[in-house]
C-alpha cells in the first residue's frame, strides 16, 4: 500500500508537534509532501528541518496538488471550519486540530466579541459552522480526523481497559486541563480563539468525558450514554484588583475578552456527572488529569504531571538545556521530568491511527461526531454561565441526519 501523502497547513507549535510525531511513520505509512504558511519563512524552516520537498505561502496551493491526499490543519481556531470545507471540496481528507470551530464575530470588526455578543447567538453560529463542516465532509465523501490527543493517551487507554474488566458503573468523573497561560497571540481574543480557557483547554477533558461515556454505553451492549444538560461558571481571575497590582506576573495576563478560568458540570442521562476545570492561572507546568469514580473502583489518570521521573535541583542552571516538562516556570526544586511527553499525551498514537484510517477507509477513534459534540457542549456551557442556569441539550443526532436538522433542535434553554 502506498504511503498517505500529507500536506501540512501551519508552521508553528502544533505543526512542529505533529511533524515530530509523524517521524516514525514516514516512509512506510506517511509522506509529508508539502507545508504551507502565510509566513513563508517559517514554512521554509520546517521544510529544512523535516525534509519536506515543497513549500507554499497559501494553503490553496496544497489543495491543488495531486500528490497530497490529506491536509493536516495546524492553524488558529477561527480558520478551522473554512479550511476544512475548502479541503473537502478539493477531495482531500482532513486532520484538524481541536477545537473544530466556534463563534468568531467576523462581521463585527469594531467589537471585542466576547464582551459584545450574547452566548445564545454564539451557540447558534458555532453549531451552524459545525453543520457546514459535516455537510462538506459528507457530500464530498472524504474522511475527517479530529486531533484530540487525550483519547489516545496511554493512561486513558489503560483506564478504558480497567473499565472494561471491572464492569463497574461510572458514577463521577473529575477532569482538568490547566497551566499558566498560552503564549500564542491568537488566544487573547474571542475573534480568533472562539473562546477562552473553557474552549482552548477544556476541549480536551470535555472530549475525553464524552468519549468515555460513549464507551461505557457500548460496553453494556447499547448506544453511548447521552449528555443531557450542562451548567457552568467562567471567570477572569487576572482582572482581580490585587493581582493587577502585583509587580511581577508569573502567569499570562493579556487576555482581552476571553475567560481565563472555567468550571462546568456535565449531567448524563443515566444520572452520572462529570466536573470539568480549565484554567490559565495554574503554576507548576501543565495539568492534564482525570479521576474516574466507578461503583467498584477508582482510577486516577495523570497525563501531566507524571511521577515516572521526579528530579530535584537546588538551582535552575543545573539541568541546563535538558527538557523537563511543558510550561514549567523553573527547573529549580522538585520537578516531574517527563521521559517522553508526546507519547504519554497520545500524539504518536493519534497520528498512527489517522494514517491507518485514511489508508484503509475505516473511521478513526476520534472523529467528526466527537468534534461536533465537543463544540456543542462547550458553547452550551458558555450560555449557562451567561444565563446562570442549567442548559438542557436535545438528543445527540446521528451524523447522517445532522445536516437536515435546525439549530433549535440541538440545544434548548430550560
Amino acid at each position: 500500500m502506498a504511503p498517505l501523502r500529507i500536506g501540512m497547513v501551519g508552521a508553528q507549535f502544533a505543526a512542529r508537534l505533529h511533524l515530530e510525531n509523524y517521524c516514525p511513520l514516514r516512509g512506510a505509512k506517511v509522506e509529508i509532501t508539502a507545508v504551507a504558511s502565510r509566513t513563508k519563512g517559517r514554512a521554509e524552516e520546517l521544510a529544512r528541518k523535516y525534509n519536506i520537498p515543497h513549500v507554499a505561502d497559501d494553503y490553496r496551493a496544497l489543495l491543488d496538488r495531486k500528490d497530497v491526499d490529506a491536509v493536516d490543519l495546524c492553524v488558529p481556531t477561527d480558520l478551522h471550519h473554512e479550511l476544512v470545507i475548502q479541503a473537502a471540496k478539493a477531495k482531500k481528507h482532513v486532520i484538524c486540530e481541536k477545537p473544530l470551530t466556534g463563534y468568531f464575530g467576523k462581521d463585527r470588526p469594531e467589537d471585542l466579541v466576547g464582551l459584545a455578543v450574547d452566548r445564545k447567538t454564539m451557540l447558534q453560529e458555532a453549531v451552524a459552522n459545525c453543520e457546514k463542516v459535516v455537510r462538506a465532509i459528507q457530500q464530498n465523501k472524504v474522511q475527517f480526523c479530529y486531533a484530540e490527543n487525550w483519547i489516545y493517551a496511554p493512561p486513558v487507554a489503560k483506564l478504558k481497559k480497567l473499565m472494561q474488566v471491572s464492569k463497574g458503573t461510572v458514577l463521577d468523573i473529575r477532569a482538568e486541563e490547566s497551566h499558566s497561560g498560552s503564549h500564542a497571540a491568537y488566544s487573547r481574543k474571542w475573534k480568533t480563539a472562539g473562546g477562552g480557557a473553557l474552549l482552548r483547554l477544556g476541549a480536551h477533558p470535555v472530549s475525553a468525558v464524552l468519549h468515555l461515556k460513549q464507551y461505557e454505553g457500548f460496553l453494556r451492549g447499547g448506544k453511548g450514554v447521552r449528555l443531557k444538560s450542562v451548567s457552568a461558571e467562567v471567570g477572569q481571575h487576572t482582572r482581580i484588583e490585587s493581582f493587577k497590582k502585583e509587580p511581577q506576573k508569573w502567569i499570562v495576563d493579556q487576555w482581552e475578552d476571553v475567560e481565563d478560568w472555567a468550571t462546568m458540570i456535565m449531567n448524563f442521562e443515566d444520572g452520572s456527572q462529570a466536573v470539568i476545570t480549565a484554567s490559565d492561572g495554574v503554576l507548576g507546568g501543565v495539568r492534564n488529569t482525570m479521576t474516574v469514580y466507578l461503583s467498584n473502583a477508582v482510577v486516577q489518570v495523570n497525563i501531566n504531571p507524571s511521577d515516572t521521573v521526579v528530579a530535584y535541583a537546588p538551582a535552575p542552571h543545573i539541568f541546563g538545556d535538558e527538557y523537563i516538562a511543558e510550561k514549567l516556570e523553573t527547573k529549580a526544586g522538585w520537578n516531574f521530568a517527563s521521559p517522553d511527553e508526546d507519547w504519554v499525551r497520545g500524539y504518536p498514537q493519534e497520528l498512527a491511527d489517522f494514517a491507518d484510517c485514511l489508508l484503509s477507509g475505516r473511521e478513526p477513534v476520534s472523529g467528526l461526531a466527537l468534534a461536533v459534540e465537543t463544540v456543542k457542549t462547550i458553547y452550551a456551557a458558555y450560555l449557562s454561565a451567561e444565563q446562570g442556569q442549567r442548559i438542557e441539550l436535545a438528543e445527540s443526532i446521528p451524523l447522517g441526519a445532522y445536516c437536515a436538522t435546525t439549530t433549535n433542535r440541538l440545544v434548548r434553554t430550560k
